[in-house]
């Protein structure tokens, strides 16, 4: 069998641009292909926990993004009426001690432009639709709007919830609207009243809904998410708003929300759509990775941060197996897909913890959250640590050790 050197990324989102990153370093070729005429991410904020952290710092990549994020104090919940402290954790420097890496929240165009700094840009093709794949037991043939097509040892499935990729290995399958949408816009850190917004990454339960804000950039912007469960399904990311919807569907929640909807010159709105953990990721020299593979929803803030796990697995497992690229990706999906699995159903699960409407049920949550602080200090708020503690650079090197 011969040697796998050519490899296709469709898609320059995060998990896209760093697979090919994490290839590149490898010594794979790799061209990575973008639908939109220009590359860059829409303005919204991003969280990176300390297990994408340390994909970063594998990668060489951690000291050019801490210069353009900020590290939170603590992870917060509040009470969405009362701003009651219902609990915290401590992320900075006990995350380093813990995780050695931190927590970050970031501007998503600083991340990305961080990493297409990293790629030549004869690397990326841009306005490349990808309208399917075929392939044969060489390699694989990419099919474009334009009429184009292009050929690779192996194909790479980044491109999103909807991916044309995943379509042609599988068949159509809709993705399923969850009945939750979400409000994102970022406010200058300066145009908000001293001390209105601490430097915790802080989000407040109520009932149909959750508001997540964070700095970005250095701590000159504040990003803030709203999530609410309403029947709207427009899915774009382009979708302007006004952030006095946002005000009136979280009318009565704590007038700090209300004063930082305000002072928000842009608002945007989307509706949040997932997938079942999919049976499947990989067929021959073609597999999925990051939306494609295991869309999320956002109540974990692992979305980013399972692609770019994602990406160092696979680049990692094709660089051990050249020869034998279609067991190589059979690993990665094998060893990947339990844990994504995991994580797309917990974060499911936490966002019906976080919206219940029971005013019981929140009592009973925001009681367990005070107690399990008392008795276990160190312990997240989520009980998370598992996914926080999950290493894919250690388990790496590691086996490289022992082969």
């Amino acid at each position: 069998m011969s040697e796998a050197r050519t490899i296709a990324v469709v898609g320059g989102g995060l998990g896209g641009l760093t697979a090919a990153i994490a290839l590149r370093q490898r010594g794979f070729e790799v061209t990575v292909y973008e639908q939109a005429a220009q590359l860059g991410e829409i303005g919204a904020g991003i969280q990176l926990s300390p297990n994408a952290m340390r994909v970063l710092i594998g990668l060489g990549l951690d000291q050019n993004f801490e210069a353009i994020a900020f590290e939170p104090n603590r992870h917060v919940v509040r009470s969405w009426k009362s701003g009651a402290l219902v609990s915290a954790t401590q992320m900075k420097d006990v995350f380093r001690a813990q995780y050695q890496a931190g927590y970050f929240g970031a501007h998503r165009a600083d991340l990305h432009a961080v990493l297409q700094q990293v790629l030549p840009p004869e690397c990326v093709r841009l306005s490349a639709r990808c309208t399917g794949v075929t392939q044969n037991p060489d390699g694989a043939t990419l099919a474009f709007a334009d009429g184009r097509t292009a050929t690779a040892d192996i194909v790479v499935g980044a491109d999103g919830i909807r991916s044309a990729v995943r379509e042609s290995l599988f068949g159509p399958d809709a993705p399923r609207f969850t009945g939750h949408i979400v409000w994102r816009g970022l406010v200058p850190a300066a145009a908000l009243p001293r001390g209105l917004i601490d430097p915790d990454m802080t989000a407040w339960f109520g009932p149909n809904g959750t508001v997540v804000h964070y700095y970005v950039r250095r701590g000159e912007l504040v990003n803030w998410i709203a999530h609410f469960e309403t029947d709207w399904r427009n899915e774009s990311w382009s979708v302007e708003s006004d952030w006095r919807e946002a005000a009136e569907a979280f009318a009565g929640w704590h007038p700090t929300l209300g004063e930082l909807f305000a002072r928000t010159e842009r608002c945007y709105k989307w509706a949040l759509y997932d997938r079942d953990p999919l049976p499947r990721w990989t067929s021959g020299r073609v597999t999925l990775l990051g939306d494609a593979a295991h869309p999320m929803l956002p109540y974990l803030a692992q979305g980013a941060a399972q692609s770019v796990e994602d990406a160092y697995v696979l680049a990692d497992l094709l660089a051990r197996q050249r020869h034998d690229a279609p067991a190589a990706l059979a690993t990665y999906e094998a060893e990947r897909r339990p844990r994504t699995s995991r994580i797309q159903l917990h974060a499911r699960e936490r966002g019906k913890i976080n919206n219940t409407t029971s005013a019981f049920q929140r009592f009973k949550r925001d009681l367990g959250y005070r107690l399990k602080k008392l008795i276990k200090p160190q312990q997240h708020t989520y009980g998370i640590e598992w996914i926080y503690g999950h290493d894919v650079t250690a388990a790496r090197n590691d086996a490289s050790k022992a082969a």
